[in-house]
């Protein structure tokens, strides 16, 4: 297994039966040796260093109906919430005030959204602060992408979910077209947005060959950012009754797409904290190097369920962050106060 491992830390890849032994691998000593592979790998490209992301979860409410979704339209179970711009003026100041310079805004695609308030939300922001803005709002046409760029927006988080034609339909209803989700992750390269993709790991009904068709994706897509993280059931959806997604698996994952992917930014996703408090920073021992304090108001931040038992601690934004660089250095690692942007570079 140990020259399999080296075999993709020299080739960026490996076969689709390497990719099934390695994926099955559980000897304690093959893991360490791939962990510290990524985590040498990370390092040598950006160093010991924690990138910030604030989380501002603007909006509850979806028009989309993705069976795994808490926040789906038909979940009579979800909480409705909209921020106001105050609110996400006030988020964005905190995140500001405590060392951040990214801000994500993240949120079901809300209609009240629209391009119009988006547009004006981000030169808001940006006229106040020196920051660099991400969006995470699902799937938009061409146009609304590039009215969103112009106004300031730098960077996209949109999970491809599934490359698997066959997979992808068994998560969304038929209205939901893999070919449009890829149509949206393409023009936004296109656009010169740092892009970022992914998926979940342990999904219902994924096979190890489906996985394997994500790696391939993502080494060719060339990201700037990946975020997996593992399905978590939730309750008033389809899958409310599934088996959740391995913590195992997904740290492995994360260093094996950190080594085919050297100068990605790779998040510790709120999901693994949710399985197991802790497992964030220990992502990081894996070849991460992002995480996103919540900078949502805590009244609306239970509100955004996702999924059952999504972490929340209770503390506010710059609670969420002093306690985030204690945990993180006494790991040995420092925080950036740079805008943390990927090495890869966009395409204009």
């Amino acid at each position: 297994m140990l020259e399999i491992i080296d075999k993709l830390v020299e080739e960026k890849k490996l076969k689709r039966d390497e990719f099934i032994l390695l994926l099955k691998e559980d000897e304690e000593k093959a893991i360490s040796y791939l962990r510290e592979k990524a985590a040498s790998i990370r390092d040598n490209n950006y160093g010991k260093t924690l990138f910030l992301r604030a989380l501002v979860e603007i909006s509850s409410y979806c028009k989309q109906n993705c069976y795994y979704c808490g926040l789906r339209r038909d979940n009579k179970n979800a909480e409705r919430y909209s921020l106001s711009k105050d609110q996400i003026l006030t988020a964005a100041k905190s995140a500001y005030e405590n060392g951040v310079r990214t801000i994500v805004l993240q949120g079901g695609e809300d209609p009240r959204f629209n391009d119009e308030y988006l547009e004006g939300l981000i030169k808001e922001i940006l006229s106040s602060y020196d920051m660099r803005i991400t969006l995470s709002l699902g799937e938009r046409s061409h146009d609304s992408y590039l009215r969103l760029y112009n106004a300031g927006a730098r960077r996209y988080l949109l999970r491809h979910e599934s490359i698997t034609e066959k997979h992808y339909k068994m998560l969304h209803p038929e209205n939901q077209k893999l070919n449009n989700r890829i149509r949206c992750l393409s023009d936004l390269k296109e656009i010169g947005y740092q892009v970022g993709c992914g998926f979940m790991v342990g999904s219902p009904y994924q096979s190890l060959d489906d996985i394997i068709r994500d790696l391939y994706f993502i080494k060719d897509f060339e990201p700037h950012m990946v975020g997996i993280g593992p399905f978590i059931k939730a309750r008033g959806t389809p899958f409310e009754n599934f088996k959740n997604g391995s913590r195992e698996m997904t740290f492995k994952l994360l260093s094996i797409i950190r080594i085919m992917n050297p100068k990605v930014l790779l998040p510790a996703t709120t999901a693994l904290e949710s399985v197991k408090r802790g497992s964030a920073i220990e992502a990081l021992s894996y070849g991460a190097n992002v995480i996103m304090p919540n900078f949502t108001n805590i009244e609306d931040r239970r509100k955004y369920s996702i999924y059952d038992n999504k972490a929340n601690d209770g503390l506010d934004g710059g609670e969420n962050v002093r306690l985030l660089i204690e945990k993180a250095e006494k790991a040995g690692y420092s925080i950036s106060s740079s805008y943390g942007d990927s090495l890869i570079e966009t395409k204009i």
